[in-house]
């Protein structure tokens, strides 16, 4: 299943991870407060199925999830490492896996990078400045796992 990532009701769960209120997002869009009741509740289905099924795809044993985050944990049993399945409103549903990497080396380095900094930046997490995204990612989940 893809996530409408264009969608209104996407827009709308965006809206409350980020902390808004679901008054304000009705009012900012003109709609009923339970319309956007109705849409979030929708919404967070489509998140729930979704990371369920992408963690059922990858071999992943869910541990724990939050549709609201839109963020499971769990472990890769192929790999026998933490994984962590997550919604990206830049990148879409990603999956990543704890692991310890020749980031240096690896020429996705930067495609790494980029999309761990933008998910902190869209969950409002403030992160060490570091250029290697093992750590990195160890710090970012580490924060989300506090706060699921």
């Amino acid at each position: 299943m893809s996530l409408p990532l264009s969608d209104r009701q996407f827009e709308f769960w965006k809206l409350r991870r980020d902390g808004l209120a679901n008054i304000h997002i009705a009012q900012q869009f003109r709609i009923s407060r339970q319309a956007v009741s109705k849409a979030l509740l929708s919404m967070e289905d489509k998140v729930e199925t979704t990371l369920l099924e992408m963690a059922r795809a990858n071999r992943i044993e869910a541990e724990r999830y939050n549709a609201e985050k839109g963020v499971l944990f769990g472990r890769s049993v192929p790999f026998n490492a933490g994984a962590i399945v997550f919604i990206s409103a830049k990148h879409g549903v990603q999956v990543w896996y704890e692991h310890e990497g020749e980031c240096g080396s690896c020429p996705r380095y930067r495609e790494c990078v980029e999309l761990l900094w933008d998910f902190a930046d869209e969950l409002h997490l403030s992160l060490s400045k570091t250029d290697d995204p093992t750590r990195l990612a160890d710090e970012l989940f580490t924060k989300l796992r506090e706060m699921v």
